[in-house]
């Protein structure tokens, strides 16, 4: 069950930033501990909230003391022991984010197994590709039809294992029997005394293998990062002590980002150690409705929520004929957000009379209306699993809402570096967390090693190359300054050269393109072609607030499979200020010279984005190869 030592080469070291561990976790036996030693400290305290079964965001969510959480891991825990989980054994986990994943989690490995979390969006040839490579023993399932998948998966790839759906649901429609529950799990719990299962959740070392999360194959094949107690505990502990006047328990949070992603994971085991109150949403589209319920202190976002939400607002100040001045309290925002981030870096200190009577009158006309969308309670917000545009972060804290940028990836088991209130600059992604070391090569690689470095591959041959000198690869190129404040100039294997020798790294003109209400993603592509062309994908949501798409069963321009072109003249008018704004942030060498706007089918959309609402740029790129060849003629 102990992770291996990856393989390792040389490198050369242009820079490096480091930060020493707060936390000494030399007492701590595995990540149950984290768990334990809540319930001995505040066995009251509420530790999450729970959404009505009427499914109504607006009803009265369940209060579930930690010592009631305790209670539900524990009997889960039991009853798996008593179905013949054993220690080590893989357990897979494939459902949406809600209350009962978290069980599953802790109970998992209460007993001593290993945590395998898969999407439940996830294709059928990924989960038997998953299956085939841990060969999990049982599994938790969200609903029938995922129980129903997995059984079928388990058949194809000839495994054997026991599934238990969290909730009694039919197994179908047209059926009436109800497949093994999570609850049928917990009556099995009196076959197994309190010392056996005290025994099993001791059994695993911190240098043991804790859980095993596949990457989310933006850059090619998933692979199956082993991840030990040492790193989640690490890493969580670390990360609290360092933002302990965001992490606390007096705050709580909403957490929508799939808890098979290791930000939400990370952030949900965070939230447990330090009491801070979680609420769970599985639809992110649920967010903004549910956060004037929930009132966070506290929201960890992807870029794309913020986008939508400043969209949002742009579109209703449209609707109301008032564009105009919502565009310049934007600018206002974005002004006051930059003047605070010079406050912190000492530059300045007065705020001139003009900005701030604009921005006294933009917050009773707008900003304060934002703050209130947002629960009127959050103190930060997080931003993580892709790049921040700098604007969008200043326009933020303009509003009264900072925003901290963070940086991590699943190998490194989510936090790596990130900003901190006090002295956050937009743009950068912070200096490295407590118990870390960020380097850069001399090729501009940004290296990681420390607390949270995950043990390596599962494969050996996706382990080749990935570390260097100890330090783990990102992939990512970056720069440190003389703090040891990382930004992020884009991924490696994203640069493009040229036919004629240049190099470009495509960041800056996809970025500003995606800035665009109706632009999802941005495309830059050229390599070894004489110039450079853009692939603009149109957002479906934004779509339907501009009334271009239309309700179910009536004509709409959503393709219904697949990807197709975007022929209607009044979108294409509309992208192409994407366009031009995005040539105008870069020299005319890296311009785009032709474009065009796609379409993704809803049906499809799991093929080219990821749950956390990255594009998977190859695969997008395979379907519009035709696409892409035109535009180079």
């Amino acid at each position: 069950m102990q992770a291996d030592s990856p393989p390792s080469g040389s490198v050369t070291i242009a820079g490096v930033a480091s930060a020493k561990g707060l936390v000494d976790l030399s007492t701590i036996r595995n990540t149950t501990d984290l768990l334990v030693d809540r319930l001995r400290d505040a066995p009251d305290h509420i530790a999450f909230e729970v959404r009505p079964e009427n499914g109504m965001l607006a009803g009265a969510w369940e209060q579930v003391s930690t010592s009631n959480f305790m209670s539900e891991v524990r009997g889960v825990a039991r009853g798996l022991i008593a179905s013949g989980i054993g220690a080590g054994d893989h357990v897979l986990i494939m459902a949406p984010t809600q209350y009962l994943w978290a069980v599953a989690d802790f109970a998992s490995m209460f007993a001593g197994a290993i945590v395998v979390p898969s999407y439940d969006t996830a294709t059928d040839a990924q989960l038997d590709a998953i299956l085939r490579d841990v060969s999990p023993v049982a599994a938790f399932a969200g609903d029938g039809a995922t129980h129903q998948r997995i059984m079928a998966a388990a058949e194809r790839t000839g495994q054997e294992l026991r599934v238990w759906v969290f909730g009694a649901t039919p197994l179908s429609a047209s059926e009436h029997a109800l497949p093994p529950s999570m609850d049928d799990l917990k009556s099995l719990a009196p076959h197994v005394s309190e010392q056996t299962l005290e025994d099993r959740r001791r059994s695993a070392s911190l240098d043991d293998i804790a859980t095993i999360v596949y990457t989310s194959g933006t850059t090619g094949t998933p692979k199956g990062a082993q991840i030990t107690h040492r790193n989640l505990v690490g890493q969580v502990l670390n990360t609290a002590a360092a933002y302990g006047e965001v992490v606390k328990d007096t705050g709580n949070t909403v957490l929508f980002l799939p808890l098979t992603h290791v930000l939400g994971r990370a952030l949900q085991l965070i939230c447990v150690a330090k009491g801070m109150r979680v609420a769970h949403l599985s639809d992110p589209k649920e967010v903004v409705q549910a956060l004037t319920v929930l009132k966070p202190t506290f929201l960890v976002v992807v870029p794309r929520v913020l986008e939508k939400i400043q969209a949002a607002a742009e579109s209703a100040a449209r609707t109301k004929k008032i564009e105009p001045l919502w565009r310049r309290a934007v600018e206002t925002a974005e002004r006051w957000g930059a003047h605070l981030e010079r406050v912190d870096a000492g530059v300045e200190q007065r705020v001139p009379m003009s900005l701030r009577a604009q921005h006294a009158v933009f917050d009773r006309v707008f900003y304060r209306r934002l703050r209130a969308v947002m629960g009127n309670r959050i103190d930060y917000l997080l931003s993580g699993a892709a790049t921040l545009q700098p604007s969008l972060a200043q326009f933020f804290r303009g509003l009264g809402v900072p925003v901290i940028e963070g940086y991590g990836l699943t190998e490194t088991t989510a936090p790596l570096a990130g900003g901190r209130p006090g002295s956050l600059r937009s743009g950068t992604v912070g200096t490295p967390l407590p118990g870390n070391i960020v380097a850069i090569s001399s090729e501009g690689e940004v290296l990681a090693r420390g607390v949270g470095i995950f043990a390596g591959y599962r494969r050996p041959e996706h382990n080749e190359g990935a570390f260097l000198d100890g330090y783990f690869r990102t992939g990512d190129l970056g720069s440190l300054d003389e703090d040891g404040t990382l930004t992020l100039m884009g991924r490696a294997k994203n640069v493009i050269v040229t036919s004629t020798g240049r190099t470009i790294s495509p960041e800056t003109w996809e970025q500003t393109a995606e800035t665009h209400p109706l632009v999802a993603h941005a495309v830059l592509v050229g390599n070894d072609r004489p110039y450079l062309v853009g692939v603009l994908v149109l957002d479906p949501q934004a779509l339907l607030a501009r009334g271009h798409a239309h309700e179910p069963n009536t004509q709409s321009p959503l393709p219904a499979s697949g990807v197709q072109l975007c022929h209607d003249e009044s979108i294409l008018k509309e992208v192409s200020a994407a366009v031009q704004q995005a040539n105008e942030q870069v020299v005319p060498s890296e311009r785009v010279q032709r474009w065009k706007a796609v379409l993704i089918s809803p049906a499809n959309e799991q093929n080219f984005v990821t749950p956390t609402m990255k594009l998977k740029r190859a695969p997008l790129l395979d379907a519009l190869d035709p696409v892409v060849t035109e535009l180079f003629h």
